[in-house]
């Protein structure tokens, strides 16, 4: 009988939620209203609570945003998208994803990242991913049983990266396609996306792309080549003809901060009709690895208020991988709600921590989340009571020694021409000078909190 209610109650949210989608926003009040009346728990009747408010003011940045995304995006790409995000992925998958973790106690994530491919047909400047063997690939099989493995586990979103995973574009839409019940977000550099791939798109549905630039045209054709913008820009017309939704990956540094906190960069992204953004900071992993390179530590308080500014005000969801540090209770790394697969199948906690204990090709992912080193990352979360400094790599670099000592964790790079103690002396300085802004942060928030 409970399996019953399950059901039905999955098919009665998901018919809903087909119903909400096909609407505009003058629909949506009603269907929050019947929402509200059906058992959920308590930080899902608090997740609804956040969309009611933001409904009730039609001159929100977010009901404009809500507004252009159901209007402008193809009626499929809408449905698979909205289900697999929003039903499959939060409503039902947390709950799994919190039962199968006191099962195996350890955390189980919310999403993973995975590289497909090494390879890449671009040689960008300070690549985190540069120092991978760029022969490395997982095979169509390996992704296959990766993926029917986090539907077991309440995982339904998963994020490529590589090398550039569009080299891989067919096996994707395949993969997409058998996996209907999960959705994909793809980091690419854009230069691949031809009219076939985004038909396939279009046609799956359940497939989204991550464009990522420098900047303007100037500054990403410095970093990733010349034409690189232009072919982005492209990219991003036809797939907004097409219906489909689309995003955009930056990476702030000491040259480009302020140019990529601009407000006339991210009017830009809501002219192009980017739906959301993600913001990383500069870290020094990979080719050409420079900690001069790194955005300073003003440079990174500086973006954090230009972000919060822009949520308030700008019709564009942006995301802040490391400032965001106070909305997600520290770092999320380590399987807590994500950790990284490389090309090479060794299981690592973040796509910028090289460091792995296990191979995917000769394990479960359920084994993989109960390594010694997912373990030995998990039980010091958070890093610091202070979240402002979440990462235990450029905020607490101790930690990090600590972590790969005690797992005995092996360098995935090609060349392990540093120690992880060299490196976090040579980032020391770095978290030294953050400390102190986000220490004054932190005391103001408590502050204001009291």
């Amino acid at each position: 009988m409970d399996l019953a209610h399950t059901y039905l109650g999955e098919k009665v949210l998901a018919q809903g939620l087909k119903y909400l989608l096909s609407k505009d926003m003058e629909d949506f009040n009603r269907l929050i209203s019947w929402a509200e009346k059906l058992p959920m728990p308590e930080h899902q009747k608090k997740d609804l609570e956040s969309v009611k408010t933001f409904l009730q003011n039609k001159d929100s940045n977010w009901y404009k945003l809500g507004q252009r995304l159901l209007a402008e995006t193809d009626p499929k790409v809408k449905e698979k998208l909205g289900i697999n995000f929003f039903l499959n992925a939060n409503f039902l998958g947390v709950p799994k994803q919190q039962k199968m973790a006191q099962e195996l106690g350890c955390s189980v994530p919310w999403a993973i990242l995975i590289d497909p491919t090494a390879k890449c047909n671009l040689h960008c400047t300070g690549c985190w991913a540069g120092e991978y063997s760029q022969k490395d690939e997982l095979d169509f099989d390996t992704l296959d049983r990766i993926f029917t493995e986090c539907e077991e586990l309440g995982i339904y979103f998963i994020i490529m990266s590589g090398g550039e995973p569009t080299l891989r574009k067919d096996d994707i839409v395949k993969l997409a396609e058998k996996h209907s019940s999960q959705g994909f977000l793809l980091f690419t550099n854009g230069t691949l996306v031809d009219d076939k791939f985004i038909e396939d798109m279009k046609r799956v549905g359940n497939i989204t792309l991550t464009f990522s630039i420098e900047g303007f045209e100037e500054t990403t054709d410095a970093r990733r080549g010349k034409g690189v913008f232009k072919k982005v820009m492209d990219a991003m017309d036809r797939m907004r003809k097409a219906g489909l939704i689309y995003g955009v990956s930056t990476t702030y540094n000491r040259y480009n901060t302020e140019e990529l906190a601009s407000e006339e960069f991210v009017d830009m992204l809501v002219d192009k009709g980017v739906t959301y953004a993600w913001y990383f900071t500069y870290i020094p992993v990979g080719r050409d690895a420079d900690v001069e390179m790194m955005a300073t530590p003003e440079q990174r308080a500086y973006m954090y208020d230009k972000i919060l500014e822009y949520r308030r005000t700008k019709p564009i969801f942006i995301m802040d991988f490391w400032n965001d540090g106070e909305a997600s209770n520290g770092c999320i790394a380590g399987g807590r709600r994500y950790l990284h697969i490389n090309a090479h199948g060794d299981v690592e906690p973040c796509a910028f921590i090289h460091y792995a204990t296990c191979n995917i090709k000769d394990v479960s992912l359920k084994d993989a989340l109960r390594s010694p080193l997912m373990l030995a990352y998990q039980k010091r979360q958070p890093f610091n009571m202070n979240h402002h400094r979440p990462c235990p790599l450029i905020d607490n670099p101790e930690l990090m020694v600590e972590i790969v000592q005690e797992s005995k964790a092996y360098s995935t790079q090609l060349s392990a021409d540093e120690t992880p103690e060299e490196f976090a002396e040579k980032l020391k300085p770095y978290a030294d000078e953050w400390g102190k802004i986000a220490d004054e942060k932190y005391l103001k928030t408590s502050a204001n909190v009291k």
